[in-house]
């Protein structure tokens, strides 16, 4: 039998956001370099672009699916790969960034907030980012 407190801790998690409000939060928190709340085009595209520096393991300028591993499926990179090569450019990748932060901006004003984030498309966005 469910107890009324764990019912009302399960409840509070949900008014409070749980934890992927939280990791929302934190994203906008790290991405957002003008501290203004929000995650602009820029801002993520800096955020991208340092982390492609990073994934590039061996220095080739592309990204594989081996250095891409968890942030997109097999299937999402032969749909980013316009030159068939298996491979990602920096410019590649940007242009999968801005595509997923459009999705994740509804209301077109060309920032993310915390609620954005969380959404699905928001969070496909922050795996790419982090």
């Amino acid at each position: 039998m469910i107890s009324r407190r764990s019912i009302a801790l399960a409840l509070t998690g949900l008014l409070l956001g749980g934890p992927a409000w939280s990791a929302s939060r934190n994203a906008v928190k790290m991405f957002d370099t003008d501290n203004d709340g929000t995650v602009d085009l820029a801002e993520a595209k800096k955020a991208a672009a340092a982390l492609f520096a990073k994934l590039d393991a061996d220095h080739d300028g592309t990204l594989d699916a081996r250095e891409l591993r968890g942030r997109l499926t097999a299937k999402e990179l032969a749909a980013a790969d316009p030159d068939h090569d298996g491979t990602l450019t920096l410019d590649e990748y940007l242009a999968v960034v801005e595509q997923r932060f459009k999705a994740a901006d509804p209301d077109n004003d060309g920032t993310l907030d915390a609620k954005e984030l969380n959404s699905r498309a928001g969070r496909a966005l922050v795996r790419l980012l982090r």
